[in-house]
């Protein structure tokens, strides 16, 4: 009798596998990449410009540019932009070398410090660049743009991401004649945020201060792209 039972309950285990095994074997798994993006308006500018000067004596050169700093530090201020977004970014000093005749000697010194200013009103970035460089700057290194909230558009990206490798997956499986049947697994690849930027400013040679105040500094922040990417094991039979 027991034994009986035995047979019984392992004859029903091997069914039970040989089944799955079968659906396994029906199944294919397809995996694809989708990918999405959508684009947001920037709404705040970083905007890194500062002062080069050179001088045979180096507490010259540095104060030189200190002087200027200074100075584009108020300009800004007058420009209602805050203190705290207003911050050096880079400060360097370097000798200049001679080398006539075999020696060795310094020529002059050259020092540099920028700052990097915090705009939070995109409309007012060509304004603040003329007044920093009215005011004794001359190096803009770049502007880099960027947006406060990103919610919502990484969440659009993801949705599209996912629509499109659900896209991807259907036209494999049609192509070989199945259909999709469920989603095994969904891996995030990552939500990114591409800016664009400007830089290496300068004003043309020859011009005279009176033409450079008729023409302004424009400024045009191009929309931001907010890229998302996922990778999806689907199920086929």
């Amino acid at each position: 009798m027991k034994q009986n039972m035995i047979k019984r309950m392992t004859a029903l285990v091997l069914a039970l596998l040989l089944l799955a095994a079968s659906a396994a074997a029906a199944e294919t798994k397809i995996s694809v990449t989708g990918t999405g993006e959508t684009r947001v308006a920037a709404d705040t500018a970083v905007i890194t410009l500062g002062v080069n000067a050179r001088d045979r004596e180096v507490q010259k050169a540095q104060q030189a540019v200190n002087e200027r700093i200074a100075a584009i530090r108020k300009a800004l201020a007058d420009q209602g932009i805050p203190e705290e977004n207003i911050n050096t970014d880079f400060m360097n000093i370097y000798a200049i070398y001679d080398y006539e005749k075999d020696q060795e000697q310094v020529q002059a010194y050259n020092a540099s410090s920028t700052l990097a200013i915090k705009v939070e009103k995109i409309d007012s970035a060509g304004s603040v660049i003329d007044a920093a460089f009215a005011a004794g700057a001359n190096t803009l290194n770049g502007i880099s743009f960027s947006a406060e909230d990103t919610k919502d558009a990484e969440r659009t990206a993801l949705e599209e991401a996912v629509a499109a490798a659900k896209e991807k997956a259907e036209i494999i499986a049609g192509a070989a004649g199945m259909k999709i049947t469920g989603i095994e697994l969904i891996s995030e690849g990552g939500t990114f945020t591409y800016g664009n930027s400007v830089s290496n400013f300068a004003k043309a040679r020859g011009e005279t201060e009176e033409a450079a105040m008729d023409f302004g500094t424009v400024v045009q922040a191009a929309k931001l792209v907010i890229s998302a990417s996922v990778t999806v094991n689907f199920t086929a039979e």
